[in-house]
């Protein structure tokens, strides 16, 4: 709420971003923005500390990890719909006696390639539903092809200068490959109604989409669309939010590729000058998710190894 009134006094009133304060030229008068003023940061600092006293920690939105995006991907890519009319609306009947037919395949293909785009990239969810197929270019790449996504939007670069994104096959995990979702869906898209206009278009029934090129697929519809797929897979869609792939995508490349920070901040589109080192932080920690180390096991020299790695083939925590 503070991030939007600030935004409102500098972009809308054009009172800039420096500090409010009183003019030392013009005694009685202020300038700055009266968002950042000194009594507005006491007051926000004193606020966060109210809400941890009374048990009220602030929360953010739940990270997507890999261990669930190979359960989505299973149940999305390997679901059959044994309805005898598949294109017909669903009764009430229906749906209540089987909760898994909120969507089918297409929907499930769509939605598939809009969680691994956007937990790769990094993205919020309003800049991966407003990617458009001529943003997206398919490149020859060692034998198969790899993806460059080039956005002329981003919260962070408002005025131009975005780096494209590269995306490469990843045979090794299929639930992690974004060239196998990404060749999926141009399949589908080529044989219904060609490559104009959002990548991702708006539902508009059980399994069909609108075929209108410029009708993309609202945050709202994304969010319900998410929460019923994680039911599918019995997981509580409740800690889950809009910045659940950007945040477990910076843990995936920093905790699983091993990424520096410094090139996480470089891919994800962070400030260059690295001069709010809490913002890549709170994308790397939160209460909400999920421990991935017993506490017991931090100098436990019996602990469990970690998967091979498919490059060296090491199974240490350190690989």
């Amino acid at each position: 709420m503070r991030a939007a009134i600030s935004h409102k006094f500098a972009r809308e009133y054009g009172m800039g971003t420096q500090q409010w304060g009183e003019n030392i030229f013009q005694p009685g008068t202020f300038t700055g923005n009266p968002s950042l003023s000194v009594t507005v940061s006491h007051y926000m600092i004193s606020l966060r500390r109210r809400k941890a006293r009374a048990g009220q920690p602030v929360t953010s939105a739940k990270s997507m990890d890999e261990d669930t995006m190979r359960k989505l991907w299973e149940v999305n890519m390997f679901y059959t719909d044994n309805r005898t009319e598949a294109v017909q609306p669903i009764s009430r009947k229906e749906k209540e006696e089987t909760p898994t037919l909120w969507a089918g395949c297409n929907i499930r293909l769509m939605l598939q390639l809009l969680y691994i785009t956007a937990m790769l990239c990094l993205l919020r969810s309003d800049e991966v539903l407003r990617i458009r197929w001529s943003h997206v270019v398919f490149e020859p790449f060692n034998g198969s092809f790899r993806v460059k996504i080039t956005l002329p939007f981003r919260k962070t670069h408002q005025t131009g200068g975005i780096a494209p994104f590269y995306l490469y096959p990843n045979h090794a995990k299929p639930w992690m490959c974004p060239a196998r979702a990404w060749s999926h869906w141009w399949m589908y898209m080529q044989a219904n109604g060609g490559f104009a206009g959002f990548v991702f278009h708006r539902r508009v029934g059980y399994d069909r989409l609108s075929e209108h090129p410029e009708d993309a697929l609202s945050p709202e519809a994304f969010m319900e669309s998410f929460r019923l797929n994680l039911l599918d897979i019995l997981v509580n869609p409740r800690p889950y939010g809009t910045h659940s792939f950007r945040r477990g995508g910076a843990q995936y490349l920093a905790n699983t590729l091993r990424w520096p920070l410094t090139s996480i901040c470089a891919w994800g589109g962070w400030t260059e000058r690295y001069d709010n080192p809490g913002t890549i932080f709170k994308y790397l920690v939160s209460w909400t998710d999920t421990p991935t180390v017993a506490r017991e096991d931090f100098f436990n020299p019996m602990r469990r190894g970690v998967d091979p790695c498919h490059m060296c083939g090491r199974t240490c925590h350190c690989a």
